[in-house]
């Protein structure tokens, strides 16, 4: 087990700083008072030298290279895979405890996957590289697994509707400029984002194919939820869609336990959850919607009803600001563990 990080002031860096995820992580930092000692924002060649703000100062991103993580204590990652896998490895060698937000180390044997509410425990064997999970699994974890205490859950079926800042700035960009094409009566320009223009459309198609048919991103909602909750017989299906929606991802579960539940035993339930928020007033137009979600921390339940399919079991409408608690807020609060 690595060395357990004291509550002192901290050297902590950020790799990807000037990205959505990354911004958001500063502004979260800020936010909740992390003790940082000094800051380093990092980056690409491409993103070196752009400005990032945090407590009322401007600083420079700097190329990240051999020497960036000396003396850091954390170091936390909005970045992808690829540079994940470089350059983590680099940062434990150099002696920081590595926080990572991409799908590189997720799955890997040795590395704890956590959603602090639910697993926190995890963090006592990690090796220096601890593992974020992806931000449409996060959302619907945190509901799923206090209903799980209560009433033990055996299937799962998730549609999962993402929106484009899960992607980046340019899918962001890419949005913006379709629509605008589009209410001008102009076909959408060809974009290199996603397979089709984005703009106005629903593209059931995130990540790559196997060969039964379904997607990188189903797969990673249905094993993160198993090593998150320690649940690896649970069933598990999901459909994955990348909706026109800038930020904040919803999500449609079907829940069944081995134990009936009620709707009302469900509301019961999630008032009391960590990091849940019941909004379920649905006669008054109340229900989570992924604009309100925006720059929030919970995770917001709504619309929860007996399921009309499959008797016992419960639907529920689940939505969540992925930059926020399903990245930026859940990698700060594992450092806060730490």
């Amino acid at each position: 087990m690595a060395e357990a990080i004291t509550k002192s002031p901290k050297r902590v860096a950020v790799l990807g700083a000037a990205g959505l995820v990354g911004s958001e992580i500063l502004k979260v930092l800020e936010q909740r008072s992390f003790p940082v000692s000094e800051l380093i924002p990092l980056g690409s060649e491409r993103s070196a030298g752009q400005a990032v703000e945090f407590c009322g100062q401007k600083y420079a991103v700097a190329a990240v290279d051999d020497a960036s993580f000396d003396d850091v204590d954390i170091a936390l990652f909005a970045v992808g895979l690829t540079i994940s896998k470089r350059w983590a490895p680099m940062a434990v060698s150099a002696g920081a405890v590595v926080i990572d937000c991409s799908a590189a180390w997720r799955m890997d044997p040795t590395v704890p996957l956590v959603v602090p509410e639910v697993n926190p425990d995890d963090l006592h064997w990690h090796r220096g590289i601890i593992a974020s999970p992806g931000c449409s699994s996060i959302q619907a974890i945190l509901p799923l697994y206090a209903l799980h205490k209560a009433a033990e859950l055996v299937h799962v079926s998730c549609s999962a509707y993402l929106s484009v800042s899960g992607t980046g700035k340019e899918a962001s960009d890419a949005l913006a400029a379709g629509s605008r094409e589009l209410l001008d009566c102009r076909e959408p320009s060809h974009n290199l984002v996603y397979q089709h223009p984005i703009a106005f459309d629903l593209i059931p198609h995130i990540g790559v194919f196997d060969q039964d048919g379904v997607t990188e991103e189903e797969w990673r909602v249905v094993r993160e939820s198993h090593k998150v909750m320690r649940l690896p017989d649970l069933r598990v299906s999901c459909t994955a869609v990348r909706v026109p929606v800038f930020r904040g991802h919803g999500e449609s579960i079907v829940a069944s336990f081995k134990r009936p539940i009620s709707p009302g035993e469900v509301r019961e339930v999630l008032s009391s959850a960590p990091g849940v928020e019941v909004m379920d007033i649905p006669g008054d137009s109340v229900y989570p919607r992924p604009r309100y979600c925006v720059g929030k921390d919970p995770v917001y339940v709504g619309r929860i009803r007996a399921d009309t399919g499959a008797d016992g079991s419960i639907a529920m409408w689940v939505v969540c600001d992925n930059l926020r608690k399903g990245g930026a807020l859940n990698a700060v609060q594992i450092a806060e563990l730490l």
